[in-house]
């Protein structure tokens, strides 16, 4: 029960710093890249994106697939 806990505020963790690194990345002068035109520019590889999706079905079949 803890841990999962401990699970949900490592996420609640996360998403919050998310949200606050995007809020910095707006302001003027700010030198952080917004979200949408890191995932643009990332995103506009074919090599990336093959890569994003071969992680994913890693973390799928490693953490989601029941044993």
């Amino acid at each position: 029960m803890i841990s999962r806990l401990v699970v949900i505020a490592g996420f609640l963790a996360l998403a919050a710093s998310t949200v606050g690194i995007e809020a910095v990345s707006h302001r003027a002068g700010s030198r952080l890249v917004p979200l949408a035109l890191l995932l643009r520019t990332v995103l506009s590889r074919r090599s990336a994106r093959v890569a994003i999706l071969l992680f994913w079905w890693w973390v799928g079949w490693h953490f989601l697939v029941e044993p």
